[in-house]
């Protein structure tokens, strides 16, 4: 069966402002007050907690790896509480997804979220059900851009690897299917904007409504 695979962060819904919130709330717990600006740093909150974190601590003058791990599990209880405050799916995503699977195709998620939250969200957005697999960041040993977690989604949407793609933002997900040795599309509507062209994807598209034409063009 042809496979669509997701990225979620940055990719399906704009998550950045609750990333950057729950990082902020640690910092606030050490006296530095809001270190991070929502918008300014949207593209560090999508390559996850501890980059967030790092990017907090170097502007205090050092980066303490050992803060960090500590800190780390302190932002994911606070960014669990307000998983979905900001959050919101981009416009046209749901559309998308139930046209690809009207089509034929089987759907699922790759995220470098850890799946428990990922799969948090995706249920208190009301979209869980349109995804045939979830895998995480801690489903595996590895993550992106290993290609194992992204053969495992395809794997448990009841997909064939050499009949799937991945819809991603970041050069990770690009990564991530060089080393799949599948085609990527890229959103040009998250943080990176047109900037993703330099990661040289198979494609880029601006709008979800471009995505299914696209998907039937790329998994020939």
């Amino acid at each position: 069966m042809r496979t669509v695979i997701f990225d979620l962060d940055g990719t399906l819904a704009d998550t950045s402002a609750d990333l950057i919130a729950a990082a902020n709330a640690c910092f606030r717990g050490l006296g530095a007050g809001d270190l991070l600006d929502p918008v300014a740093d949207a593209l560090t909150a999508f390559h996850g907690g501890r980059a967030m974190l790092r990017l907090g601590f170097s502007r205090l003058g050092a980066v303490s790896e050992a803060e960090v791990d500590r800190q780390y599990p302190l932002l994911l209880s606070a960014y669990e509480e307000g998983i979905d405050r900001e959050t919101r799916l981009y416009p046209g995503a749901v559309e998308a997804v139930e046209a690809l699977r009207g089509a034929g195709f089987a759907t699922g998620i790759c995220t470098n979220k850890p799946e428990r939250l990922a799969e948090v969200l995706l249920s208190r957005l009301g979209v869980r059900d349109l995804f045939g697999s979830l895998v995480g960041a801690d489903t595996l040993p590895v993550r992106k851009p290993d290609p194992a977690p992204y053969r495992l989604s395809v794997a448990r949407a009841g997909g064939a690897l050499g009949r799937s793609m991945l819809v991603g933002d970041t050069d990770t997900d690009r990564k991530t299917a060089a080393a799949a040795g599948v085609p990527v599309a890229l959103v040009t509507f998250g943080p990176a904007g047109q900037g993703v062209r330099a990661f040289a994807p198979e494609a880029t598209f601006d709008a979800f409504h471009q995505l299914p034409l696209l998907a039937e063009r790329l998994i020939a």
